[in-house]
């Protein structure tokens, strides 16, 4: 007697936990970019957007780079400090206060 499987799912190849676990880990880490390179006109660039932001209180999109990504959000900045080399910006979808760090900011652009 043949006996049916029904609609069990199957991985092949992640059958184990740990297994699942570090093959996860193997493809995060193809995913990652290396950190991009600014110029100095980038860079002036941006501390020009982000004061033009700040003062009047425009939405911009902050494209940053974290653990080895690349990600954008839009909000409004509301704080900046370059000797602390740090920001504080409030997120739109959520309007939650995030403090960050300006070295891991990439682009600042208006929407």
């Amino acid at each position: 007697m043949n006996r049916d499987r029904g609609m069990k799912k199957w991985r092949a190849f992640a059958s184990i936990p740990e297994q699942y676990i570090g093959l996860q880990e193997v493809m995060n880490k193809q995913l990652e970019v290396p950190k991009p390179l600014l110029t100095e006109e980038q860079m002036e660039q941006m501390n020009f957007t982000l004061i033009e932001a700040l003062h009047t209180n425009k939405q911009v999109y902050l494209t940053y780079y974290k653990q080895g990504r690349c990600m954008t959000e839009t909000g409004f900045i509301q704080f900046v400090d370059y000797l602390g080399d740090l920001f504080i910006f409030i997120d739109e979808v959520f309007e939650l206060k995030n403090k960050m760090r300006l070295s891991e900011l990439i682009d600042v652009r208006f929407v």
